[in-house]
């Protein structure tokens, strides 16, 4: 179930249980978890550190994820650069991941995470 190769993930949610859920999970598979609060804290933390992908939550206090994922865009149109991005949301609706991707997603994950299907997906979206 594990990666090739560990991963360093940033992890964008603000519910503390569903943290420690992500992080969890991300040891399960190898892999390494930075945890922010919100769409700010990643971007300021997107600043100083390297990471191989962003697992971020739709729903967040002061910016939310896809206002993050529009912001790290283009930063990337700027700078040049791609940086995956995974989002992640309870509230399902039909159409989610066609309009995370319209939103310059790379991925999507429903809530609660479910091992297999977050392995899966950082597997899809990480070129190894």
């Amino acid at each position: 179930m594990t990666q090739t190769r560990p991963l360093k993930v940033l992890v964008a949610e603000d519910n503390i249980i569903n943290q420690r859920l992500a992080v969890g999970m991300l040891h399960e598979l190898g892999h390494t978890g930075v945890v922010v609060g919100d769409g700010e804290k990643a971007l300021k933390c997107l600043a100083k550190l390297k990471f191989d992908v962003v697992l971020m939550d739709v729903m967040m206090p002061n910016m939310d994820g896809v206002e993050a994922l529009k912001t790290i865009r283009e930063q990337e149109q700027a700078q040049g650069g791609h940086l995956p991005v995974i989002m992640a949301t309870a509230h399902t609706e039909p159409g989610d991941a066609a309009r995370f991707k319209r939103a310059g997603a790379d991925g999507y994950v429903a809530k609660p995470l479910e091992l297999n299907a977050l392995s899966a997906e950082l597997r899809r979206v990480i070129t190894v």
